[in-house]
């Protein structure tokens, strides 16, 4: 499930990063800003745009250079699956690029080489930036890499003609996981078709409130009665509100969807997928109704990752690459990027835009694309936190499958989760 709230779609979806701990870790490079002149080589990273965005990198890239001719910069784009391997070999031989992309989730296994923001920018320079985005990029109050772009504020999404025989009201959709089940099982009372895909994974327990590791991050802290109690809840929905295809480890193929016909909603979601669901089912995708997703207890809603720009310590070029960084994450280069992208800004101004704030009536992505704007100041960036979270993930999800499908009791499936993620962290 966690991978359910992935970023973005297709060429842009946040990559699955290696794990470990950077070793070799170098701190040179320690020359202020104001020790540096504005010009220069800027080496800049990128994660997996070249192939299908080289022309608004390259766009960007020109003009800047040509506002700027003391400055020219080397564009290196890097493969999702190299990207965390490449930065890690390059810090450990100190030839660092000067401005790199990096998935906040790995951010942490970087800091210690990385250049502290608040040496380059200055509080007019963030003004623009969703203060809630801006925070969690934050290790020991010093600011580490600046936001980029996200997947969004998830929204849910509704075949009208399903939903509305169970008597749903778009207007006042399922705020809570307990409320999506319940819809759930009434569509299937009433249509034999299956509510959804959702099942308890860790990141949907957080929704109750519920936090996967203790304070100090080194042991697992989901074993509770009530994470026992929310599983049975899901278990009683499972084969009919809950589809029973969604147990599949392929959860990008799963036997039951929307596209499919063989669901009625998803309580959360990320817009992207509508992208899909109008390529290969344009009469599904036209009987959607898109409405704010279910809420966090906190009506906060959980988002899992974002694309982040940082400056190593060891860069030689720190001045003029942080003045790049803020002109490419400046609020009208990050609009004209969600344009042509199904991403969405850190900065507020871009959000304001009649793009985001205004479009056709029906029309399932401009709805989600305003349910999504209004929901950027509500975002809760919680990631678990660990150089592990993919990893500890799977073994949560393992055991839910195992509970669902009746191999293993509650009890037993938290116990065994909570086993492995406490092996996996004291390794």
């Amino acid at each position: 499930m966690s991978r359910r709230f992935a970023l973005a779609a297709g060429a842009l979806a946040l990559s699955l990063l290696s794990t470990g701990c950077v070793a070799g870790t170098s701190t040179g490079g320690t020359e202020t800003a104001s020790d540096q002149p504005f010009e220069g080589q800027v080496e800049f990273w990128t994660i997996n745009l070249k192939k299908n965005y080289g022309d608004y990198v390259n766009g960007l890239i020109a003009a800047y250079q040509k506002q700027h001719p003391k400055v020219t910069i080397k564009w290196v784009d890097v493969p999702g699956q190299e990207s965390a391997t490449k930065l890690l070999a390059a810090v450990a031989s100190g030839a660092v690029p000067d401005l790199v992309n990096v998935s906040s989730i790995e951010l942490g296994r970087f800091v210690p080489s990385l250049t502290p923001l608040d040496e380059l920018l200055t509080p007019e320079d963030l003004a623009d930036f969703q203060p809630n985005l801006v925070a969690p990029l934050r290790t020991g109050g010093k600011l580490y890499a600046l936001p980029w772009y996200n997947g969004g504020a998830p929204v849910a999404m509704y075949r009208k003609s399903v939903v509305t025989k169970a008597g749903f009201d778009p207007a006042a959709p399922p705020r809570t996981y307990d409320e999506a089940l319940a819809l759930g099982d009434k569509v299937h009372d009433k249509t034999e078709v299956y509510g959804s895909n959702i099942i308890p994974d860790h990141n949907v327990l957080r929704y109750y409130g519920i936090e996967p590791l203790s304070a100090d991050r080194r042991t697992a802290a989901f074993n509770t009665p009530q994470a026992v109690e929310i599983l049975e809840k899901f278990k009683k929905s499972y084969g009919a509100g809950i589809a029973p295809g969604a147990v599949s480890k392929d959860i990008r193929n799963l036997p039951q969807t929307l596209e499919n016909g063989q669901i009625a909603f998803k309580p959360t979601a990320n817009a992207a997928e509508l992208l899909n669901v109008q390529k290969n089912a344009p009469d599904v995708y036209d009987d959607l109704a898109v409405t704010e997703p279910v809420r966090m207890g906190t009506g906060e809603y959980l988002l899992l990752a974002q694309q982040a720009f940082s400056i190593p310590r060891a860069s030689a070029h720190k001045k003029a690459a942080a003045e790049f960084l803020k002109y490419v994450t400046n609020g009208a280069n990050q609009l004209a990027f969600c344009k042509i992208v199904p991403i969405y800004p850190s900065t507020i101004s871009s959000t304001k835009d009649p793009f985001f704030t205004q479009g056709a009536d029906g029309d399932a992505m401009s709805a989600a694309r305003q349910v999504i704007v209004k929901g950027m100041a509500k975002l809760a960036y919680h990631p678990v936190g660990t150089s592990k979270d993919a990893e500890l993930g799977e073994y949560f999800a393992e055991q839910v499958r195992a509970f669902l499908t009746g191999t293993k009791s509650a009890e037993e499936a938290l116990d065994t989760a909570e086993k492995q993620w406490n092996d996996a962290l004291a390794s």
